[in-house]
């Protein structure tokens, strides 16, 4: 399964303070961190997420079709999150709300960075 997700950023500090901010809604902070590269999660497991400037020296850009998605417990904590997201310089991607049969549900939406995001969970 899937340890962490690394995503570009052309600004670190600024990245740092809007994921700073997203993870502590998860109740996750900061475990790892270099002058290149910060990490999120629990050191001792579960899937986390790092932010990293390009180790080649480019610009970090968009993966066209990626995404990092963000486990919530309820619909509730996806609401909250999302609503978080967008407070902290998000764009909308697509309004927390059910997609599709089967329960899903999810809100999705971009970094400062234009990183796109989801948190969902499974109601």
């Amino acid at each position: 399964m899937i340890g962490y997700v690394t995503l570009g950023t052309n600004d670190l500090p600024r990245a740092a303070a809007f994921y700073d901010a997203l993870c502590a809604e998860f109740g996750v902070g900061r475990f790892m961190e270099t002058e290149q590269f910060i990490a999120w999660g629990k050191a001792d497991g579960g899937c986390g997420i790092g932010l990293t400037k390009p180790f080649d020296g480019k610009p970090a850009t968009v993966g066209n079709g990626v995404m990092a998605a963000f486990q919530a417990d309820s619909p509730a904590m996806v609401d909250r999150v999302y609503k978080k997201a967008l407070e902290l310089g998000a764009t909308d991607e697509g309004a927390a709300g059910p997609r599709g049969d089967g329960g899903f549900y999810a809100g999705y939406f971009r970094d400062p960075d234009g990183n796109k995001l989801n948190v969902f969970c499974m109601s």
